[in-house]
């Protein structure tokens, strides 16, 4: 079955008691059990499960092709899910771009709990077999990158760090599943925030992880979840599912529209760079190219005359607003240093830019009025 007839039917069976073909939320927090806490239904409290997750979490499954899903009430909730079952002493290696709440994570919640993170550039498979020369549990990827766009080899690096005993997450939330699937190309686990383009709307709030396998990887941070509370309304789950039926058609809209505004800002005397791993040019292309099945809609650029310049282009957009998160229906821009806390490491000249849904002609006349004034 093609990706694109997943995301529509998985998850969305027709409920059996009315028939209707939309999904059903089941908004209770508790369950009828037995006298001896007999599972009547296979529940009991909306913490440990409920049939709107389930559905979710089998749709999710099945579009990343793994065995197991976990959803989280956040992205970064379930960034923390996983990392949280890290045993005291672990090592980890991160990427030298990567979110900044996974930074802020691993600079200062995990040594709290005894977890060393290093980051290192993921682009250079000579530079991560060198950092392997100390035992390490887990090798975390992050590609496309955030905000850069760095790419790396998932297929190389998981087999790098499997030789080397440690576990691989991804974090696709970028790609998606439509235009990438790390677990076939060797990852242990996959992390979307689902806020994003899974959810499509900028009106949900989530996260997920998905398993290769139904492990023990899988049951610390099943268990964990549980215990912690970072679970994911039925209300968002629904919302979610919702969103999973369109994915494949919005990213399609999404990437094209991107490529348009990227081979424009990429010829723009006013722009130093273009992030964006369809162009040519692009350090990551081949790579890219051999590994997704487009390039995304998320692309930055560096302009001409550095932090102010910048700000002053983000002042005169029209159609992109200047908000943080991405992959909702309308265009974002957003300044990334100045949003990234009191110890930014993104380019001060730097705009990310999130492309939406409007038609890539209004997109670019956007920007062109913005920096031609």
């Amino acid at each position: 079955m093609r990706l694109e007839t997943l995301a529509v039917h998985a998850g969305a069976e027709t409920d059996p008691e009315t028939g209707a073909v939309a999904p059903p939320i089941h908004l209770s927090t508790t369950f009828r059990h037995g006298p001896a806490a007999e599972r009547i239904a296979g529940y009991e409290y909306q913490r440990e499960g409920n049939p709107t997750q389930d559905r979710l979490e089998t749709a999710l499954a099945a579009l990343e092709g793994g065995e197991a899903a976990l959803v989280f009430a956040s992205g970064m909730a379930a960034i923390a899910g996983l990392l949280e079952t890290l045993p005291g002493g672990s090592r980890v290696l991160l990427p030298d771009d990567c979110y900044s709440g996974l930074r802020y994570l691993a600079n200062e919640f995990l040594p709290q709990r005894g977890v060393a993170a290093d980051f290192i550039d993921m682009a250079d498979i000579a530079g991560v077999e060198a950092a392997f020369s100390r035992p390490a549990t887990l090798l975390w990827l992050e590609t496309p990158s955030n905000p850069l766009m760095k790419v790396c080899d998932i297929a190389a690096l998981a087999r790098l760090a499997h030789a080397n005993g440690a576990l691989v997450a991804v974090d696709n939330t970028f790609a998606t599943p439509v235009l990438q699937q790390p677990l076939a190309l060797g990852a242990d686990v996959v992390m979307h925030s689902t806020t994003k383009y899974l959810g499509g709307h900028s009106d949900v709030l989530g996260g997920a992880l998905v398993f290769a396998r139904r492990d023990d990887n899988h049951a610390a941070a099943m268990h964990r979840r549980h215990i912690a509370g970072a679970v994911l309304s039925p209300f968002s789950a629904w919302l979610l599912l919702r969103g999973c039926r369109s994915l494949a058609a919005r990213m399609a809209m999404h990437c094209a529209s991107a490529r348009t505004l990227a081979e424009f800002l990429s010829a723009h005397p006013a722009i130093l760079q273009v992030n964006w791993p369809g162009l040519p040019g692009h350090p990551g292309h081949a790579v890219a190219t051999a590994q997704m099945r487009d390039y995304g809609a998320m692309l930055s650029v560096r302009v001409r005359g550095g932090r102010e310049a910048a700000l002053s282009v983000a002042s005169k957009l029209r159609l992109f607003t200047n908000a943080t998160s991405l992959g909702g229906c309308e265009s974002l821009v957003e300044h990334r240093a100045s949003v990234e806390g009191p110890n930014p490491v993104s380019p001060q000249d730097l705009l990310r830019i999130s492309v939406g849904l409007e038609h890539s002609d209004d997109l670019v006349a956007d920007w062109s009025q913005a920096l031609a004034s």
